[in-house]
């Protein structure tokens, strides 16, 4: 035997049925700070300072990685 049934019901009105919390108020302050946040760090998002931050640690991951194969190849001998 199968049973199916079906709630049509809203997002709130499950929370309460099921007694959730009601976080509303908590995601509001969660999404005003991120805001601010973003708003303050606009200018990381400057793509010459972006290409500048990638492009200096790409340099420096290669020369540490040349240095490990260095170190690897010496301490075998």
């Amino acid at each position: 035997m199968k049973m199916t049934i079906e709630v049509d019901c809203t997002p709130e009105e499950a929370r309460r049925f099921l007694g959730l919390p009601d976080v509303s108020t908590l995601n509001d302050h969660l999404v005003s700070e991120m805001s601010k946040r973003i708003d303050a760090n606009m200018s990381l998002l400057n793509p010459e300072e972006f290409m500048k931050n990638w492009m200096s640690f790409g340099t420096g991951a290669q020369e540490q990685f040349r240095k490990f194969m260095e170190a690897a190849t010496t301490t075998r001998r």
